[in-house]
């Protein structure tokens, strides 16, 4: 893709009345007055419609919908939906905001953060609830999730977020896998009244309130966890805008507008606008953008492969007035696409080889013709840059097959002794994985000499199998859960590698060490100062190329199309997607 198109906006689709049209004016004025609030004047007399259903595809199916155990894009894009956390990310800007903490207080040295939550938020109406009428939220159900969270449980994916960071809480869970939980919970976790909650840090630790975004933070009712069990992962109950109506699983999901929900727009209507959202579960890119085409969907998120150039050139002849079938929206991703060793591996294990891997990976030609100019090439390090943070400080790996040959004949591989066959796991998902992966394939056997399979499973099945440590080389794509460099750098944090190489290991799961990695890590979970803390952000990734830890492909460039008639939909890099308000023009 043309570095001209990485900042290309939505386009202005914006429908408005005729001012010469007296008789339509008039009729759009009763229309007004009939709706009685329902509707009100945005921009130049576009109407704010309510109703509709939002109808949209992924290409793999949700694993969970229990927020503790989210830890795949589909699953968190449908939970967005339907849960919240004390503080939530603006859909624009990324920025922290209150959600169900109406306002919260940091002190000083960054250890102590006090939320007052919002009064008259009521969680979703469910069975689980006498009379099926959902009750208020109030801190004790805050307390409730996040002791739980620090609770070993099998559902619980996300633990790390609160290890060794909030007082007690470490000491908590091991006590929970022996069953000698003290009474009262977590101890930083306080309940001060009814609307009051503090959470005490055991180290200052700036960004908390970042952490606090995470999907593992969303609040949901603690009747519904306890009546669904383990079937709670397809029963959600939250606060969210919309509610669980109907899931077949592998097909469809499909919520509903949830009729209490606490939030207005800044006209005073109760949002969400419209009435459904509709998710369905067509693997294929291919069939999802032809049913967009025909109109089945209003939006597709990314392109197939084999289209992508064809419809990057017809936007560029829309920008110069051809008519426009779409909206198309572009925004760089704070994510990156990577493959990734185990260093328990008997091959892997050697930084030899994972440094002719590296060289050997010719990431323009896999932009610009496997990808079809989707993407830029990963030239740096593993934090996509963004914000303060200068990716080019990190000088990553070139394209040198030379170089890629001699290292790995400096790990004893040659003419005498060949390097064994290996497995490459990847996830299922479209054509775009399979294809990326015979590329990079083709490269290390023409390069070094190298025979490469490559194995195809659902992404359940791999991230289970990638936990437990049973895979050495594999393709993962890291998505920022909060839009800060400590998110991608903990994922190589040695304290969350078990000593047991087959116990489990998240979300570490290449199981890299190294002392130095660790320590500027913990420095800068430490630092107030953002420059500071950059500082020792910077180390950390460059320590990570330095060892050939992983091996970076390309870093995302999202990419929406969406129908004409959709607004208030804005992009942002995570693509973390806040449908309340979204709504139909007419």
């Amino acid at each position: 893709m043309g570095k001209s198109l990485s900042y290309i906006l939505v386009f202005a689709l914006l429908t408005s009345c005729s001012g010469g049209d007296s008789e339509g004016e008039e009729e759009f004025k009763r229309e007004l007055r009939e709706a009685k609030g329902r509707f009100e004047f945005r921009g130049k007399k576009e109407r704010i419609n309510y109703g509709g259903i939002f109808r949209m595809n992924e290409v793999e199916m949700f694993k969970t919908l229990h927020p503790h155990g989210i830890i795949d894009a589909p699953s968190f894009r449908i939970g967005a939906q339907i849960y919240q956390g004390l503080v939530r990310l603006n859909s624009s800007t990324l920025e922290v905001e209150p959600c169900l903490a109406e306002s919260y207080e940091v002190n000083e040295e960054a250890t102590v953060y006090t939320f007052k939550i919002r009064k008259g938020v009521y969680f979703q109406d469910d069975e689980a609830f006498p009379e099926g009428k959902g009750r208020e939220l109030t801190a004790h159900d805050v307390k409730y999730c996040f002791d739980l969270l620090c609770t070993d449980y099998s559902d619980n994916k996300q633990f790390q977020l609160f290890k060794d960071r909030v007082q007690g809480a470490t000491e908590y869970y091991e006590a929970t896998k022996t069953g000698d939980a003290p009474e009262g919970g977590v101890p930083g976790i306080k309940v001060i009244d009814d609307y009051t909650l503090q959470i005490d840090l055991e180290i200052p630790f700036a960004i908390f309130d970042k952490v606090l975004t995470h999907n593992a933070c969303w609040v949901f009712a603690k009747e519904a966890k306890e009546k669904y069990g383990d079937d709670f992962r397809a029963n959600p109950v939250g606060t969210g805008p919309f509610m669980k109506k109907r899931i077949k699983e592998g097909q469809q999901v499909l919520l509903e507008r949830n009729n209490n929900y606490w939030e207005i727009d800044e006209f005073g209507n109760q949002l969400p606008y419209i009435d459904m959202v509709k998710i369905n579960f067509v693997k294929e890119k291919k069939t999802e953008l032809l049913e967009f085409k025909k109109g089945n969907l209003d939006m597709i998120f990314t392109l197939p492969v084999e289209e992508a150039g064809a419809i990057l050139a017809s936007l560029e002849e829309a920008q110069q007035g051809a008519n426009k079938d779409f909206q198309f929206q572009i925004k760089k991703a704070l994510s990156i696409q990577f493959y990734a060793f185990s260093q328990n591996s008997d091959v892997f294990h050697d930084i030899n080889v994972r440094k002719a891997f590296n060289y050997a990976i010719d990431k323009t030609t896999l932009v610009t013709y496997t990808m079809q100019g989707e993407g830029t090439p990963a030239w740096h390090g593993l934090v996509p840059g963004f914000g303060s943070y200068d990716e080019e400080r990190i000088t990553g790996y070139e394209y040198d097959p030379e170089l890629a040959r001699k290292y790995l004949a400096q790990a004893g591989y040659g003419e005498s002794k060949k390097f064994p066959e290996i497995t490459l796991h990847i996830n299922e998902g479209g054509s775009t994985n399979v294809i990326l992966a015979s590329a990079i394939q083709k490269m290390l056997e023409n390069n070094l000499g190298v025979k490469v399979a490559i194995e195809t499973m659902p992404f359940p099945t791999l991230l289970e199998r990638l936990i437990n440590g049973k895979i050495d080389f594999h393709r993962r794509a890291w998505v920022a859960d909060y839009p800060d460099p400590e998110n991608f750098l903990v994922t190589f944090y040695g304290k969350h590698v078990p000593d047991d190489p087959e116990a489990p290991s998240f979300p570490n799961v290449s199981r890299y060490t190294n002392k130095d990695f660790d320590h500027y890590y913990e420095l800068a979970i430490r630092e107030r100062d953002p420059v500071q803390r950059n500082e020792y952000y910077y180390k950390c990734d460059s320590i990570l190329v330095a060892d050939a830890a992983f091996m970076p492909i390309y870093n995302e460039e999202y990419i929406r199309l969406l129908q004409l008639n959709i607004r208030n939909f804005p992009q942002n890099g995570m693509e973390y997607r806040d449908l309340s308000r979204v709504f139909f023009a007419r």
